[in-house]
């Protein structure tokens, strides 16, 4: 009897050791793949912190047309908010929401153009987020979620986090779209509905969604009613905008049929990411996009894969975006002579390309895990690398635009005209105190400010010299100065007795027509009502520097 005893016991012990035993592996199993999605999400975040990065070191100034142009419209000169100034139209498009949150800016926040940045910022990062919920359970799923996050966060679309008017022009709508379209995907209604409203609210770019959420409804097979109610609602909102919408092109758009213009910018749209300014790159690519796309729509239009149903959408709406930009901003005055290059434009591309890596990784089960990660992460650094090169032409165009703040505090008539400044802006933004009428206005010279003096006769002489004579202190005064190795700090403009009356910046590149010496850089400025001529310094390191 001891014998089976002991053999029973000696069975018990086994079977506690196997059963025990692999329970620390699974927990290490657990801990491992929890380390594939932690680095999955921190890979997703870097090209939104890219983004934060540079909104947060964005210029204070609104710089923009749209902006000052906007804010006149919607305040009077005491400051006070004009609400049914809001409900009209901007470029013939709604402008609901971006009006008042230029106003809410100005009114709350100093008229700082990087609470407007870093709120794009916010709200893309959103859209990552709701794109995120259409992602069925993957193997892929965090490597595709980080190619959402790159392709909408490109470099390319610097524009959008650099001035806050173009970020905030666009962003909003766009992310209230998918908003839509994910709660579309999953059979929210209400919630797509909701979304669509918000959109249309923002801007123009909204008005096709209705359309798009009565196209995920079909797909995912929902009831006849349930898919007509958005599209019902989208021929109301589109016959409500066209009845009501100023007569007249924007923009500087043709009027023209030109069809082969046209399908050039809605190629181009749908290619943006491939390319910095040769059109014709993004054309093939757009081209070569929008067909693949056509042959994968082709198969989930034809079996009604609800799983696919968001991204189909998704595909439509970049579809009806790069259409609407073709039929309503083709021009040929814009550099590279493509709209559809334009930064703030490549959201289109993003949201195509989006739609075509999720769904053909949804199309190809068989294709192995590590290929179609290595595609994605490929796809995502590659784009981002091309668009460096726009994001420094972004920089460089708005580098001029710096003038705008000290033009608009000095009140420099001529100048704010050439910088299409609305003059008209002036009086409210003074009485709500926003920038540049606020204490943190600087002229950059780490010194001199505005009013202060300055011993002219301590102003040692520099190369440099004025493209016109500084006659009248509205204008913009332009020149170049040279400096062995560095720039100046800033550039001063004072009346005969050393007060100064306005300034500028220096390190602009040089215009065609600048005969300078080797090493100089432009610089510009201008100047308030002065008594007498103008003498215009330069400033390095404390010391000043007669220019001409």
């Amino acid at each position: 009897m001891p014998q089976p005893a002991l053999a029973d016991a000696a069975a018990a012990a086994d079977v506690t050791e196997d059963v025990t035993a692999p329970i620390p592996r699974v927990a290490g199993r657990r801990a491992a793949g929890r380390l594939p999605v932690l680095g999955w999400w921190l890979f997703a975040a870097l090209p939104a912190g890219l983004a934060l990065l540079a909104a947060m070191r964005a210029p204070k100034m609104h710089v923009l047309l749209d902006y000052w142009h906007v804010f006149a419209k919607i305040t009077n000169d005491n400051g006070d908010l004009l609400l049914g100034q809001v409900f009209t139209y901007h470029l013939d498009q709604p402008f609901v929401v971006p009006s008042l949150l230029f106003y809410a800016d100005a009114a709350w926040f100093g008229g700082d153009n990087r609470a407007l940045t870093v709120l794009t910022v916010v709200l893309l990062a959103i859209a990552v987020l709701a794109l995120r919920t259409m992602l069925p359970e993957h193997p892929a799923r965090g490597a595709l979620t980080a190619a959402i996050s790159w392709l909408l966060f490109s470099s390319h679309a610097t524009e959008l986090w650099v001035q806050g008017t173009n970020g905030i022009s666009w962003v909003p709508a766009v992310t209230a779209c998918t908003i839509a379209v994910a709660c579309a995907h999953r059979g929210r209604l209400a919630g797509a509905c909701a979304a669509a409203v918000v959109g249309c609210l923002c801007f123009g770019a909204a008005l096709p969604i209705w359309f798009v959420v009565a196209f995920v409804a079909w797909l995912r097979g929902e009831s006849r009613l349930r898919a007509a109610i958005p599209a019902a609602a989208g021929v109301a909102v589109l016959g409500a905008w066209w009845l009501t919408k100023p007569a007249g092109t924007q923009s500087g758009a043709t009027a023209a049929f030109d069809p082969d213009s046209r399908l050039s910018v809605a190629a181009a749209a749908a290619g943006g990411l491939w390319s910095v300014d040769v059109a014709v790159v993004a054309v093939i690519v757009g081209a070569l996009t929008i067909a693949l796309l056509g042959l994968l729509l082709r198969r989930t239009i034809t079996t009604r894969t609800a799983a696919d149903a968001g991204w189909a959408g998704l595909a439509l709406y970049a579809f009806a975006l790069a259409a609407m930009l073709a039929l309503g901003r083709t021009t040929a005055n814009v550099p590279g002579g493509n709209v559809g290059l334009i930064s703030r434009y490549v959201l289109v591309a993003a949201l195509a390309t989006i739609a075509l890596t999720v769904l053909a990784t949804l199309h190809r089960p068989q294709w192995p895990h590590r290929y179609v990660v290595a595609a994605v992460v490929t796809l995502a650094l590659v784009t981002h690398a091309i668009g460096a090169g726009k994001a420094d032409l972004v920089r460089r165009s708005y580098a001029p635009l710096s003038l705008s703040a000290i033009a608009l505090r000095v009140d420099a008539p001529a100048a704010l005209e050439a910088l299409h400044i609305q003059r008209a802006a002036r009086p409210a933004a003074r009485a709500l105190r926003a920038y540049p009428f606020t204490d943190t206005f600087t002229l950059g010279c780490h010194g001199p400010e505005l009013g202060d003096h300055v011993a002219l006769g301590t102003a040692q002489p520099v190369r440099g010299a004025l493209d016109a004579p500084a006659t009248d202190p509205g204008t913009v005064l332009t020149g170049w100065v040279a400096f062995d190795g560095a720039q100046p700090d800033c550039v001063l403009v004072t009346d005969p007795a050393g007060t100064v009356t306005g300034g500028g910046s220096a390190g602009l590149p040089l215009t065609a027509g600048q005969a300078a010496a080797p090493g100089a850089t432009g610089w510009q400025a201008t100047a308030g009502p002065t008594n007498g001529p103008l003498t215009v310094l330069a400033v390095r390191d404390g010391h000043l520097y007669r220019i001409g």
